[in-house]
Formats: C-alpha cells, sequence, structure tokens
C-alpha cells in the first residue's frame, strides 16, 4: 500500500475523494468527470470505482456513468445517530432553559435532515421525526445550513431540487433566498417565519466547524416564540452550538 503525504494510505484517499466528488457533482458523474475533477489518469479512477462498487459504495448505472451506492446509506443514519446522541444533552438543556423544542440538522445533499431533537414540555408544541428530510430553503435550519454554502452552490441545490412553497411565507425565487443568504451571513443566525408551517416560528444557528454544514435551532408556535424570544434565545443558540462543535472534534 501506498501511504500519502500526511501519514494516511493514499488509494483510501483517493476512494473518499472520488465520493466526495460524486457528492459534490449530486450524486453522479461519468468516469472522465471523475477523472478531471480528481486529476487522476483514467485507469486509476476505473481501478478504485471497481473497488468501490465491488464492496456496495457506488453502483454503476446501465449509462456507464457511477453513483453513490446504497451501502453509504446505512453509513450515514449511523453518524447520523451518533452525531445525535452527543448533541442530545445540549438539546435537552436548550429545551428546559427556553421552553420549546430544540432541534439539531444537517445537509444531506441536497435536503437538510433533522438528527436529533429535545421536545418542549408545552402540551401545544413542534415535533419534527428524527432522520425527516426537507427542502432547504423554506426552514430555518436549511437556511442556515445554505448560508454556509456558497452562491453557486446554493443556485446548483435548487437547480437540481426546485423551491416548492410550503407556504404562502416560503421563499420561491433564487434571487430572493441569495438576498435571505446574504442577510443571514451578516448577522449569524436565520428565522424561519411560518415558512414551513403557518404560525410556528424558527431559530436557528451554524454549528462552527462542523464536518458538513449543521445548525441548532429552537422552534415553536409564533406566539410564544417571538422575535423578544429570539433576542434571549440566539445566545443560549450559539453557546450550544459551540459546545456540540467541542463533541463533533474531538470525535473525529
Amino acid at each position: 500500500m501506498t501511504m500519502a503525504n500526511g501519514g494516511g494510505v493514499q488509494s483510501v484517499d483517493r476512494a473518499i475523494d472520488l465520493l466526495e466528488i460524486m457528492t459534490d457533482l449530486g450524486g453522479e458523474a461519468a468516469l472522465s468527470e471523475l477523472a478531471t475533477a480528481a486529476e487522476l489518469p483514467l485507469p486509476t479512477i476505473h481501478r478504485l470505482m471497481r473497488t468501490l462498487v465491488t464492496r456496495g459504495y457506488a453502483r454503476q448505472l446501465p449509462s456507464r456513468r457511477y453513483t453513490l451506492g446504497p451501502r453509504l446509506i446505512r453509513l450515514g443514519e449511523s453518524a447520523g445517530r451518533q452525531v445525535g446522541a452527543g448533541a442530545r444533552p445540549h438539546l435537552e438543556r436548550l429545551a428546559r432553559e427556553l421552553g420549546e423544542t430544540a432541534n439539531l440538522a444537517m445537509i444531506d445533499r441536497d435536503m437538510v435532515v433533522y438528527v436529533a431533537q429535545a421536545s418542549s414540555s408545552h402540551s401545544m408544541r413542534m415535533f419534527t421525526e428524527v432522520g425527516r428530510r426537507v427542502y432547504c430553503h423554506c426552514t430555518g435550519v436549511g437556511k442556515m445550513v445554505l448560508a454556509e454554502l456558497p452562491d453557486s452552490t446554493i443556485r446548483e441545490i435548487v437547480g437540481r431540487v426546485g423551491m416548492p412553497p410550503a407556504t404562502d411565507q416560503s421563499i420561491t425565487t433564487v434571487e430572493g433566498l441569495l438576498t435571505e443568504m446574504a442577510t443571514i451571513r451578516e448577522q449569524g443566525y436565520s428565522v424561519d417565519d411560518g415558512e414551513q408551517e403557518i404560525g410556528v416560528r424558527c431559530f436557528a444557528v451554524p454549528v462552527p466547524g462542523a464536518p458538513t454544514p449543521t445548525a441548532v435551532s429552537v422552534s415553536g408556535p409564533a406566539a410564544r416564540v417571538t422575535y423578544e424570544f429570539g433576542e434571549t434565545a440566539l445566545p443560549l443558540l450559539h453557546d450550544a452550538a459551540r459546545q456540540i462543535s467541542a463533541e463533533l472534534l474531538s470525535a473525529a
């Protein structure tokens, strides 16, 4: 086996690079596209992809193009559960301190997936099933993770999945979304003001240094989760995000 410059195994580095390149290309790519992006010879790419296909981490379509394989689903689900387990105590503290539901979510290809939640003690509360995938453009956590990406990547994402409105408050144009991204980056948090569900408001902040764009949020009925509530919630959200980041980085 050949060792990479950083002390790792070069072939493993290259295989992981190919999986990440396919992800960046929307989950599917031709051999030539992979070779160009990885700056490696076609025979090397072919050999690596053949191994990934054999192990189930990639698939070859009838068109001869390659796509991400089914074994990655199991790995992703397991990783999500582990991330959620480490974050849950911090979410539970948020829910106790603020009295509303706290969530952790991360981007997964073109959608945002909820990986952990701590529920509010109120009888009327928000509940989102862990593992649920939603569009990024109309949720607090979704807009927050998008804001961590370049505008060009955001355009590619909405170009692939569209921007279907969940309510009449949802952003429905790319330019409107990019304007919102600029605001979120400047202020350091996002707000879902009835964009996913009428009568519900959500404040979300980024988890700094997370391996993939990740956000922590608090949500509830707009009558309780007011903008004044947000002034109290945001410092606590940022503190929880820093602690969750430390958990993630210590486990890396």
